[in-house]
């Protein structure tokens, strides 16, 4: 005749079978996913940094943990920008999704890979007249994101270098007309110029070649400051702008921050870490199931000015203190 098992050990074997049970329930649920973020870019890992860390930034303001909540693809093409394709194509096979772009060289890439993986771009200095969407309010298709467009910034820069060389009457525009926006910029430049009493030079830079023979229709001209617009082709000519505005001691206002950052004198623009951002509230969204193309592209909120004190000194410039008083960097 079998002994009543003892209460001790029939609680024991309830127990065992509970969290038995409870590990099969577990073990048939499926994992959660964590959402996979590519990040595209043109330049290099430590090139970006500081706006793949102003990006994250803006994920974690949101309540997001790395690793936990997202991961991030990182695809960098070092400089060489026939690789954006091929790294583009990279992400797609990976099914990130969502992808989010540095500048329009890299979302031209992404559209060409994908119609259907959402795209975000952190900036871009005319998304409508790339083609990238059919109207800043209505996007449609699977591209939105942050515009980089802001015309009045030119007029800016034309009256902070006026401030700074009040005597200032003749400035070359350096620029690629090519480039997207440029025509709008120099129209705004060209409507700021006649208020302030400078003649404008404008010279457009195709290509490395062209850089000298600009300069030296600016020296034609006796040029007394210059205003250099951003684009691709003159952000590689950093030096070489950077060595004619020292040797020929002249006043320049750049419109991408590493020229002054590498001893260009003055920059004044769209802060890129607050687009960067303001990037992570779209790809918020579209992982909480919002579709890109109903998603507006907005614009730029804040601007900054830096100011190269060593630059100054180099060419023999004082920096008016109402100009320093409004700089949102020095560097001495």
């Amino acid at each position: 005749m079998r002994r009543p098992l003892r209460k001790t050990a029939l609680g024991s074997i309830l127990i065992a079978g509970a969290l038995l049970a409870a590990a099969v329930i577990v073990e048939a649920q499926p994992q959660k996913k964590i959402p996979r973020i590519g990040l595209l870019t043109g330049t290099t890992p430590s090139g970006s940094s500081a706006r793949a860390e102003a990006f994250r930034q803006g994920l974690r303001q949101l309540g997001y943990a790395e690793g936990k909540d997202f991961v991030i693809e990182y695809r960098y093409a070092d400089g060489k920008l026939d690789r954006l394709n091929e790294l583009a194509a990279e992400l797609v096979r990976l099914k990130v999704d969502v992808i989010v772009t540095a500048g329009p060289t890299a979302t031209r890439a992404a559209k060409a890979a994908t119609a259907t993986i959402p795209i975000v771009m952190t900036q871009d200095p005319d998304p409508v007249g790339n083609g990238f969407v059919a109207s800043l309010a209505h996007p449609g298709g699977n591209i939105t994101g942050l515009s980089s467009l802001a015309p009045e910034i030119s007029g800016k820069q034309l009256q902070l270098l006026k401030e700074t060389v009040p005597k200032l009457s003749r400035v070359a525009v350096l620029g690629t007309s090519s480039a997207p926006g440029q025509a709008i910029l120099l129209r705004e430049i060209g409507l700021a110029a006649a208020p302030f009493g400078v003649q404008l030079q404008s010279l457009d830079v195709q290509g490395p070649k062209d850089i000298e023979t600009a300069f030296r229709a600016a020296s034609e001209q006796r040029a007394e400051g210059f205003i250099v617009l951003a684009s691709g082709i003159l952000n590689r000519q950093i030096p070489c702008i950077s060595e004619y505005a020292v040797k020929n001691r002249l006043p320049v206002i750049y419109a991408a921050p590493q020229f002054v950052e590498a001893g260009g004198l003055m920059f004044y623009g769209v802060n890129l870490a607050d687009l960067d951002r303001r990037a992570a509230t779209y790809v918020d969204k579209i992982l909480k199931g919002a579709k890109a193309g109903d998603l507006p592209v907005e614009q730029p909120k804040k601007f900054e000015l830096i100011v190269n004190l060593k630059a100054a000194k180099q060419i023999g410039l004082t920096i008016p203190p109402s100009v320093l008083a409004r700089a949102d960097r020095v560097i001495k």
